[in-house]
């Protein structure tokens, strides 16, 4: 059974690898989670045109927006880190 076991997780590596997630669309899963809306993530980013370009990939998270992301809406700072 083990051995079954490890075939199929190294068939799946292979085959069906996961990335890492993509900062933006981390955002955007908790935000659906939790019924937020642009509005609600200026706490955490900035202004509205800020949240925006977040949101539409004309703006990059900095290091303080990402930290208050992760303290305040519990996003893990992996899913923040990762480069898409």
């Amino acid at each position: 059974m083990e051995i079954l076991v490890t075939l199929i997780e190294a068939y799946e590596k292979k085959h069906f690898p996961i990335g890492p997630a993509d900062p933006v669309e981390a955002i955007k899963f908790r935000m659906e989670q939790q019924g937020l809306t642009q509005k609600d993530l200026e706490p955490y980013i900035g202004s509205s045109g800020r949240v925006s370009e977040v949101l539409n990939r004309k703006r990059r998270l900095s290091i303080p927006m990402i930290k208050r992301l992760h303290d305040g809406l519990h996003i893990p700072y992996e899913s923040l880190l990762a480069t898409a």
